[in-house]
């Protein structure tokens, strides 16, 4: 049996321009910071925020997609691996969000001093 050589040059091009347009969105939004977005609140965080963690997830399920070549196993093997990082970075966040929300209110409201 003999299997012909497949090129994946196209494919490597279309992951890195993909993955350079989403970090070049980002790191222009990081530059100038508009202010329609980060005067703007969604339960408790401002947009531009909002934003970046979002770009950030997508770039992060797509490095997961193509390099771990999830394309092409069946669906319930990709859900139970994308549903795990989702759930395991949107614990992470909520528990960031928390406990800094929580430090900011005690260097806030109490005697101690920000020192740092």
């Amino acid at each position: 049996m003999s299997h012909a050589h497949v090129s994946n040059t196209a494919k490597i091009w279309k992951v890195f321009g993909i993955l350079s347009a989403v970090t070049i969105v980002e790191v222009i939004l990081g530059i100038y910071k508009p202010e329609s977005l980060l005067f703007n609140n969604l339960l408790g965080m401002n947009l531009l925020n909002w934003i970046f963690y979002a770009l950030t997830l997508y770039k992060a399920y797509y490095i997961v997609w193509s390099f771990m070549h999830l394309e092409g196993e069946t669906a319930s093997l990709r859900w139970s691996i994308v549903s795990t990082v989702i759930f395991l970075v949107l614990y992470l966040l909520f528990i960031l969000l928390t406990e800094g929300h929580y430090i900011y209110g005690v260097f806030k409201d109490s005697i101690i001093k920000w020192n740092f």
